[in-house]
């Protein structure tokens, strides 16, 4: 991941970017709109900006812990349930739509606060876009329709170094990586290393990395997970049962879905259906902690800090970010 530029004094926030990344449940949110509202009260306009994969679909806002009017608290939030869970949000599409809005942010001397805890759309963003072909589309549904074993033994045939990064059970990586390398002509590593369209080394970044305390953070996600389906989530899934959407969508494959959907089918009474969801729940802020933790440059500000921003003082929010 590329590291962006030194902040340069003087210069407003004509390049800057603020950004607030963790794993799910870890406040992120709290810090942004606290952050924006401090520097409200300093005459310094903010815009928070999504980088959540789940919290850009309308279909989702209890499942994916979108902010509602009240956790907004009057400040301008864009790409929160901007696409309809019938079209996928790719890392490509929501990189282009979040270059747009920082771009129109600071034409307008307003600082741009990036926040959400999606690591490939972070990266896309700053890094670029691999410009890969289209895949031949014989060659898609041949490997499609091959057994993982068999797809990992033909990728480390053909692509040894990208076999073995990759878990032989990961059936999607796996066979990407294979219909790369067989439809273009070259690995996958060959298109990732001429990326195209990042930021990274156009804006000054002020990243700042929530890694609470993980049993806090898994006690928050069961919590959380309960207050949702005695909410609204249940109804929620219906609602997008109903529309009788692909199962391959993102929309469809999102936590809590599936488990949820289960329940209304009758396979899961409703304890074991909140703690299906619970647990997906669990692995994905293990993942997502563990992505953040390592991959992330190292002189990116990390804190692993459990207490909300309620209260804090700004100049404390400013010497997390990198601000001051």
């Amino acid at each position: 991941m590329s590291k962006a530029l030194s902040p340069q004094s003087g210069k407003g926030v004509t390049n800057e970017v603020a950004l607030i990344a963790g794993p799910t449940a870890s406040g992120k949110s709290h810090y942004a709109v606290a952050l924006a509202q401090q520097l409200a009260a300093r005459g310094q306009e903010a815009v928070i900006i999504n980088a959540d994969s789940a919290q850009v679909y309308q279909d989702l806002l209890i499942l994916s812990a979108r902010p509602d009017e009240t956790e907004m608290a009057s400040i301008p939030h864009k790409l929160f349930g901007e696409w309809d869970g019938a079209v996928a949000c790719s890392a490509a599409d929501w990189a282009k739509a979040a270059r747009a809005e920082i771009s129109a942010a600071h034409s307008a001397g307003i600082l741009p606060i990036l926040v959400g805890g999606t690591g490939l759309y972070i990266r896309t963003l700053l890094d670029g876009i691999a410009p890969i072909p289209p895949i031949d589309d014989t060659i898609r549904d041949d490997i499609r329709a091959m057994r993982v074993e068999d797809a990992y033994q033909a990728l480390e045939r053909e692509d040894p170094e990208r076999a073995e990064f990759l878990n032989p059970a990961d059936a999607t990586r796996v066979k990407r990586a294979l219909e790369v390398v067989r439809s273009t002509g070259h690995p996958l590593l060959y298109w990732q290393q001429h990326r195209t369209g990042g930021i990274g080394d156009h804006v000054a970044l002020f990243p700042l990395i929530l890694l609470p305390e993980r049993e806090w953070l898994y006690s928050r996600c069961n919590m959380r997970l309960t207050a949702m389906m005695e909410n609204g989530a249940i109804a929620e899934v219906e609602r997008l049962l109903d529309r009788n959407l692909s199962p391959a969508l993102p929309v469809m494959r999102a936590i809590g879905v599936q488990e949820i959907a289960r329940f209304l089918r009758q396979e899961l009474d409703f304890e074991e259906s909140l703690s299906a969801a619970q647990q997906a729940t669990r692995n994905y802020a293990k993942r997502q902690y563990t992505w953040f933790r390592r991959q992330p440059p190292a002189d990116w500000k990390r804190t692993e800090d459990n207490n909300y921003p309620n209260g804090l003082e700004f100049e404390t929010l400013l010497l997390r970010l990198g601000l001051t």
